[in-house]
């Protein structure tokens, strides 16, 4: 009896060995699972921070850019062709500067051959081309675009989708030039068909490197398939956005001799794009979203094709519009005021519904920056978008007002990265979809795609394209996009370097060369306007304190970065440059009407002064005479933009030394 006891106590006390063992093990994965997701959370929003200010530092520009055209004749001549939305010109001119008829297909060329009308088997031979890294020539790209502005001019603003006979319809988010996306949501869900057709919901292009073939693949599944295959436009299918983030570098990289006039082709096209998809009557599919404003029965009789920047709506012209902004201060007033509903250009809020049929071009084109440009938030109410510079944020009330007066149940909108490819918000009457995975980095963020059958419950699809994330784990994948976005944070830090001092030095009235971290965080962000959580970042930005204090000229120099290799010209200037080098890169394109890449010493000094006025600084001459030194490497007398740009791109020396 002794003996049963005794090991029953001896059994009882291991038990809660293992018990307590268990519970420690749990408490540690816990805790470092919280750990982790902190820092999958602060790396997100690091990215979605530079993301969004370079958004704003755009349409600032073109802001900017607008005053000028539109305020100073000396400025036109430059920069006039990008603004030339409302050429007068017939479609059967059009069609001819468009004709491809005099480009000859060489003998030697082997890639894919189209033949109009298309049929489904060259649409299928024509991804299996791209797959294989062929390009199509530029004979069959005027063609098959040209066709396709043909079609989308007949086609209404609203596309109306029906799941009769137990179609499953697929919806796909944004692509962004993200070709292996594409090919993986083929692979999964099948190519667009009688039996299967697609809704893709805009940004198909810039960002990815392979935009052009994404559009020629849609287009060509378009052309096959009319009443299967809907395209919405996005607010990347604009040509002033395409100027930053890549796609008119792609196109002109890719068809040097052509490109221009397809370029400008693509403007047509985007501007005929149909702006909403409803599917059954019940299931509304925008790019970006509502407003409090927003309404179908003004959305169908907008003259879409108007406009061809939603940033710039076609002029009216009227003796009001002359010489409204007559100073730079008045400028300063035209950028900050917003309306309300945050339309960006026109600041005229929308009157009684009833006087749809006075309204403006003006007023229209607040509707189409809203459904282009707006995200949901989680309270009530409609305001403007700071975040991104255009449209508008709405709330759940919104939501719900919106659907009952137009007897809708959902929303599905993309414009917005999310980490698991998708996500719901407002009382799951808000959908979300994003198609481009690994977005911001390898292993950042998956894609995903969704199926409505007639019960229009979504089915979804998720994904990451690339081979790089397998056999990754979930702490790798963090690991590994916490250190890009901290790299590219550190690289602000340090073009900020002048700004950031002038701040702590501020702070430092005795110039101890020590901060508090609380002061470093407010400092960093009264410069940056990131809106991060710096005092959670510091462990990964600040190397060692001293009694809970930071040596700030010790900092700078331990963020590793390598300056750049023009280090004779003065240090602010080259912080300058590097800070905003995208805006610099975007005035080079601009600058450079003839698509050639180089552009004169004139016109580059006439950057550099589109550039200081932009930034309110003064670029002397003797600096600029020195760029230009610095750069015409080869003295032949003109600058070549991609050179130039490098001569400015800051290495991290730690990771150079791996």
């Amino acid at each position: 009896m002794g003996c049963g006891v005794t090991k029953t106590s001896e059994f009882n006390r291991k038990f809660d060995k293992a018990m307590k063992a268990a519970v420690l093990i749990q408490r540690w994965y816990r805790q470092y699972a919280a750990r982790m997701e902190v820092r999958r959370r602060y790396t997100w929003n690091i990215f979605q921070s530079m993301e969004y200010a370079d958004l704003q530092d755009q349409i600032k520009l073109y802001n900017f850019l607008g005053y000028l055209m539109d305020n100073f004749t000396p400025s036109r001549n430059l920069i006039s062709h990008i603004f030339r939305e409302n050429e007068v010109c017939r479609d059967a001119e059009w069609e001819r500067y468009f004709s491809y008829n005099n480009i000859t297909v060489p003998d030697i060329y082997s890639g894919p051959r189209l033949t109009f009308p298309l049929d489904m088997d060259q649409a299928a031979h024509l991804v299996e081309a791209f797959k294989n890294k062929q390009q199509l020539h530029s004979r069959y790209v005027l063609q098959l675009l040209l066709e396709t502005w043909k079609l989308l001019r007949v086609l209404p603003n609203i596309n109306r989708v029906s799941t009769c006979h137990s179609k499953e319809i697929t919806i796909c988010g944004d692509l962004h030039g993200q070709l292996e996306d594409l090919l993986l949501i083929f692979y999964k869900n099948g190519m667009p068909s009688l039996e299967k057709p697609y809704v893709f919901n805009g940004d198909y292009v810039d960002r990815g490197k392979d935009s052009i073939e994404i559009l020629l693949i849609l287009f060509a599944f378009l052309l096959v398939f009319p009443g299967d295959v809907y395209l919405n436009r996005g607010n990347h299918e604009d040509h002033i956005i395409n100027l930053r983030y890549g796609f008119t570098k792609e196109v002109l990289n890719k068809y040097k001799l052509h490109g221009k006039r397809i370029l400008k082709l693509l403007q047509k096209i985007f501007s005929w794009l149909p702006l909403v998809t409803v599917i059954d009557q019940r299931v509304l599919i925008v790019h970006g979203g509502i407003s409090d404003t927003t309404d179908l029965a003004l959305i169908a009789r907008v003259d879409r094709h108007r406009y061809v920047s939603a940033l710039r709506p076609p002029k009216k012209k009227t003796p009001s519009r002359t010489n409204v902004y007559a100073d730079s201060e008045r400028y300063d007033e035209m950028i900050i005021c917003k309306n309300r509903r945050g339309s960006l250009t026109f600041p005229k809020p929308f009157g009684a519904r009833e006087s749809f049929q006075r309204r403006s071009l003006q007023d229209f084109s607040s509707t189409i920056l809203d459904l282009l440009w707006s995200d949901p938030m989680s309270h009530d109410g409609c305001i403007p978008n700071e975040v991104r510079g255009g449209g508008c944020y709405w709330g759940p009330d919104v939501t719900e007002g919106f659907l009952n007066r137009h007897n809708l149940q959902l929303i599905i909108r993309s414009h917005e990265c999310k980490q698991d490819g998708y996500e719901f918000c407002h009382n799951r009457k808000v959908l979300t979809l994003f198609s481009a995975s690994n977005y911001y980095e390898v292993g950042s963020n998956r894609g995903a795609f969704v199926r409505l059958g007639p019960d229009l419950v979504p089915y979804f699809v998720q994904y990451q394209a690339t081979s790089m994330t397998r056999g990754l784990s979930f702490p790798q994948n963090v690991k590994r996009t916490e250190h890009t976005a901290l790299k590219v944070l550190r690289e602000q830090l340090f073009v900020h370097k002048s700004d950031l001092l002038s701040a702590f030095q501020e702070i430092d009235k005795e110039n101890t060369g020590l901060i508090c971290l609380n002061d470093w965080a407010s400092a960093i962000e009264r410069v940056l306007h990131l809106d991060l959580p710096w005092r959670v970042l510091h462990p990964q930005l600040v190397s060692s304190t001293t009694d809970g204090k930071l040596d700030y000229h010790g900092w700078f120099r331990d963020l590793a970065l390598k300056k750049p290799s023009s280090e004779h010209i003065e240090q602010t200037m080259l912080e300058t440059l590097y800070r905003h080098r995208s805006t610099l890169e975007t005035i080079f394109r601009i600058v450079d009407t003839d698509n050639s890449g180089l552009i004169t010493f004139e016109d580059f000094r006439q950057t550099l002064k589109l550039l200081s006025a932009y930034l309110k600084m003064e670029i002397s001459d003797e600096v600029i005479n020195e760029l230009v030194i610095s750069t015409d490497t080869n003295n032949d007398g003109s600058i070549d933009i991609d050179e130039f740009m490098e001569a400015f791109r800051l290495v991290d020396k730690k990771l150079k030394q791996q």
